[in-house]
């Protein structure tokens, strides 16, 4: 969009949760008592992982838009530990030192393993964008996708489409033209059958899309998708009491993650909601602590 453009709100589906505090703190506590574990086992890893992106979500629900310390916190350590993740899944043999939660630990290998999937390793790249870290996103895209292969996770073909494009785009690959067309036809519905068509349709494909209108560099198009994508979501988690009540849906990470790269890169973000928290997109709390 050129010139000054109106914000549009969208609002979300949830109200704000402030009597969570004390329940998302304890999250918190539990998280760090994991962490502290983690040297033993790698299997402590792969739980730690579920817990810490949990935990961002269960911020959201209290603040809304990340204008608190603790929702950085919170999102930062997922990005470590989707990162630590898939490095220890690219090893076979020995340790590695990572940063996570602000200490610096030793995690030993852990080889392919079902946690370690391409679904995960969009998500932890989602992390990576949010927190600006882009050596994490040089890292994970640098793991082979024969890794994400190996984990033995049932999903769709066009993931592993998806991670090469994004693969192919952060590393300046060639294939990112092909990659990106395979990932638009293997996730059209009729083809992608093991998630449902709701969630290809309404979760799945629009940060593809968005992604796409990215690339383009086209304005008008990215802030209509973006309103198109942001209402898809809000119908995939209003569709029942049962999602409504979710908090896996109060934020759309993927969408986040690619209006992050809009914003960075000099496309206007003219929305205003609760499903994109601003000082997220806006990068405040960057350079608060090392990462």
């Amino acid at each position: 969009m050129t010139g000054e453009a109106m914000t549009v709100f969208v609002a979300g589906h949830a109200e704000p949760r402030p009597d969570s505090a004390a329940w998302v703190d304890e999250l918190t506590e539990d998280l760090i008592e994991d962490l502290d574990a983690l040297s033993s086992s790698p299997r402590n890893l792969r739980s730690a992982w579920k817990d810490g992106t949990f935990n961002v979500n269960a911020r959201f629900g209290v603040d809304p838009q990340a204008a608190e310390l603790g929702t950085w916190e919170a999102v930062v350590d997922a990005a470590q530990l989707g990162c630590a993740l898939f490095r220890t899944a690219g090893m076979t043999e020995g340790t590695t030192e990572v940063r996570i939660h602000h200490e610096m630990r030793t995690l030993p290998a852990a080889g392919p393993s079902w946690d370690a999937s391409a679904e995960d390793w969009i998500q932890a790249f989602w992390y990576a964008i949010i927190t600006r870290d882009q050596p994490k996103m040089t890292e994970l895209c640098e793991l082979p996708i024969d890794v994400l292969r190996a984990s033995g996770a049932d999903h769709d073909d066009y993931l592993y489409h998806w991670v090469a494009t994004l693969q192919a785009y952060w590393l300046k690959r060639p294939e990112l033209v092909p990659e990106l067309t395979l990932t638009f036809q293997r996730s059209h519905p009729n083809v992608a059958v093991i998630a449902g068509r709701d969630y290809i349709q309404q979760v799945a494909y629009p940060p593809i899309n968005l992604f796409y209108k990215f690339l383009q560099k086209d304005e008008e198009g990215f802030h209509t998708t973006l309103l198109e994508s942001l209402e898809l979501h809000k119908q995939y988690w209003t569709a029942t009491p049962e999602r409504a009540d979710d908090i896996d849906g109060l934020v759309p990470i993927g969408i986040l993650a690619v209006t992050c790269l809009a914003y960075d890169g000099g496309i206007p973000v003219n929305v205003e909601s609760p499903y994109l928290p601003e000082h997220l997109l806006k990068r405040s709390w960057l350079g608060e602590f090392e990462v």
